[in-house]
């Protein structure tokens, strides 16, 4: 299967003590119950309160493109 030549996960920090800011974002890309393929997001502070989001898209290379892009934007906005 070539999905396995990409990662199927990506874990983001970002951290700016002098601002009080420690934040993470985690990204993956996983199959449901249902055999859909969903890009699953996890958002919140450190140590903190959490949020998830799923969204299902119709095959995995919609799911990744859609990964990578929430990835650039996040590591633009400070998160490494």
């Amino acid at each position: 299967m070539q999905f396995e030549l990409f990662p199927a996960d990506v874990h983001l920090r970002c951290i700016d003590l002098a601002r009080g800011k420690r934040r993470f974002y985690a990204l993956s890309v996983e199959r449901d119950l249902f055999g859909q393929w969903v890009l699953v997001r996890e958002w919140g502070r450190i140590d903190g309160a959490r949020r998830l989001r799923l969204d299902a898209y119709g095959s995995i290379g919609q799911a990744t493109l859609a990964m990578r892009e929430l990835e650039r934007r996040k590591r633009r906005r400070g998160y490494r």
